[in-house]
């Protein structure tokens, strides 16, 4: 009888599987899935029971689906729905067991092989007769794996609803549901992923379209200047993006401004900070030009922001108004290094400027006619020239060999140079050579440059008897326009100082001696002729002394230089009695 209702049975069980398989694939989640595969197992193939172990992250298993024909009144096999087992525990058990094919079969005599801590339930089956009859202890398996050979879970059937172990047939038609279901699972699970990395992906673009927004805000409103400007390609330095904040500091168009860079902003003395500062990232102080024309005092806080994978992409940069603070700044610097009175220079800035303009280290000599070393600031015009013999410096040692003459060659073009050779971006002050007629030197005419800096120190004479019959306030007028004449004469670019009282020292670079003596005459000139303070007529008279600055010399020693030869002067003249040294006959103000 079974054999002749084979045929009928195997086209019975084919078109229940294609249907289970078809309900596999129309799941629309991994639970769904699973849930089809235990229904699928206890309606396709006729079993009573069946549950699905699924591989978890950690690699254990756990109850994920149970199912049978008729619920249990005590439980049954939904009890250990949610219950985990190792692994070890789970391959132990499917190496003990019968291999029928990818199935393994535990027969209840085995069951030592089952681990403690495997979830197990035992049915109230009927007790086997026949030594094919099914045991109530008996476990068939299914492993189901993926298509890489890693295991997704175990498919558990019990209860064959014939009561006997399962035949080849039904063997076969498990073997294929559980192939089945493995990729109905790893479809499960990779769809699984998708929509979770899909969420992941939406909640990721949420929060960068907020942040976006965020930045937008943060960038458009902000108080301050804000502007983005590109680091790659041909639109390098270009502003790409500007603020309303920018655009209104610098009175500027947001177009005209995006079709500029910084570099066509700054003022040229603040190029080269601008350039270090964006290549670096960081913070500079600067000035950049307005529509107006005028500069605006700004400071710059560079901040370069990289991919993780291209590197820098764009340099966002943050621009601040420091107008106010800059000026106050500078009235601040103007005030320490100015006097008061008349707005000139005073001693500490004249000090400085003396010190920028001359170095530590004098020129190195020339060699005289027999070798000999000329002073400093010299060179020969005429006569026999002779190889020179090394000449020994002021550490006590020759300079290497090519040095001295790349030293000449640096001093005759007006440049320092460092101890190795090299020459540096400094032109010396000289002592000019003596005018024709003057001392002569071996022979020869002293030689040496032309021009040099010449401090012209100037005191006033009969200041004291101004002060005296007039009051202070007459006398600050004397001193006030004295230092406007004093201006109107000097050339452009010379310093006029008032050092302290009623003298006063202009500093003339780049200047001869007959230009200074003539620059000397101009300033006697404009200081002699009377000048009108209230309502009357005053006049002071002046004694000049014309010094020269040198590198190598210290500024006490130039300044000290001019006025010996001013003190010389005076003497001269017969000017107003001074006494000791550092005994002045004249008002000192600071």
């Amino acid at each position: 009888m079974e054999a002749e209702s084979e045929p009928y049975v195997r086209l019975a069980t084919l078109r229940t599987l294609h249907r289970v398989v078809a309900d596999l694939n129309a799941a629309r989640s991994l639970a769904g899935t699973l849930q089809a595969v235990v229904e699928g197992a206890v309606h396709g193939l006729g079993f009573d029971a069946a549950a699905v172990s699924l591989v978890r992250p950690d690699g254990d298993l756990v109850i994920a689906a149970v199912w049978e024909i008729e619920e249990s009144t005590f439980g049954g096999p939904a009890v250990l729905l949610g219950q985990a087992a190792s692994r070890e525990s789970w391959d132990r058990m499917l190496q003990v067991a019968d291999h029928w094919g990818t199935l393994r079969f535990l027969p209840h005599d085995r069951g030592w092989a089952i681990g403690a801590d495997i979830p197990t339930w035992i049915g109230d089956g009927p007790m086997p007769v026949y030594d094919n009859d099914w045991h109530p202890a008996d476990v068939l398996l299914a492993p189901m794996y993926s298509a890489g050979g890693d295991l997704l879970g175990i498919l558990s059937v019990d209860r064959p609803r014939s009561g006997k172990r399962p035949g080849a047939w039904t063997r076969e038609a498990l073997e294929m549901f559980s192939l089945q279901a493995s990729i109905a699972i790893g479809n499960a699970r990779l769809r699984a992923e998708m929509q979770r990395a899909l969420a992941r992906l939406e909640k990721e673009q949420q929060a960068l379209r907020a942040s976006e927004e965020s930045f937008r805000q943060a960038f458009e409103y902000a108080p301050s200047g804000m502007a983005i400007t590109e680091l790659h390609g041909d639109g390098t330095g270009q502003l790409t993006r500007v603020n309303d904040a920018l655009c209104r500091l610098l009175g500027r168009p947001r177009a005209t401004l995006r079709q500029q860079r910084f570099v066509d902003l700054v003022h040229p003395d603040d190029l080269e900070l601008l350039l270090r500062t964006s290549a670096e990232g960081g913070r500079a102080e600067l000035r950049l030009s307005r529509r107006d024309g005028g500069y605006q005092w700004v400071c710059l806080r560079n901040s370069v922001v990289a991919d993780a994978t291209e590197g820098p992409s764009f340099l966002l940069t943050h621009v601040e108004d420091i107008e106010d603070r800059k000026r106050h700044e500078l009235q601040l610097a103007h005030r320490a290094s100015h006097d008061a009175l008349t707005g000139l220079p005073n001693g500490a800035e004249l000090r400085a400027r003396l010190a920028r303009r001359l170095c530590s280290r004098p020129p190195l000599p020339a060699p005289g006619p027999h070798g000999q070393a000329l002073p400093p600031g010299h060179a020969l015009q005429d006569g026999p020239q002779v190889p020179a013999a090394p000449v020994p410096l002021a550490h006590g040692y020759a300079p290497p060999d090519g040095a001295l003459d790349r030293a000449r060659q640096a001093f005759a073009a007006g440049e320092a140079f460092h101890e190795d050779g090299a020459p540096a971006h400094h032109v010396h002050a000289v002592v000019p050579a003596d005018p024709p007629g003057g001392e002569l030197w071996h022979g020869h005419r002293r030689p040496g440059p032309d021009k040099g800096l010449a401090v012209l120190y100037c005191d006033l004479d009969g200041f004291k008897l101004v002060n005296d019959r007039y009051g202070h306030n007459a006398g600050d007028a004397v001193l006030i326009e004295i230092a406007r004449r004093l201006q109107q004469v000097v050339r452009e670019g010379d310093t006029v100082a008032r050092m302290s009282g009623d003298e006063f020292v202009v500093l003339a670079d780049a200047i001869g001696r007959e230009e200074a003596k003539e620059l000397a005459g101009r300033l006697r000139s404009a200081i002699l002729p009377p000048m009108r303070i209230d309502n009357r007529a005053v006049r002071v008279g002046v004694s000049l002394g014309i010094g020269w600055a040198g590198c190598g010399m210290s500024i006490d020693e130039v300044l000290h230089s001019a006025d010996e030869r001013m003190y010389d002067e005076k003497r001269t003249r017969g000017g107003a009695a001074r006494g000791s040294r550092g005994e002045r006959s004249h008002r000192r103000a600071g």
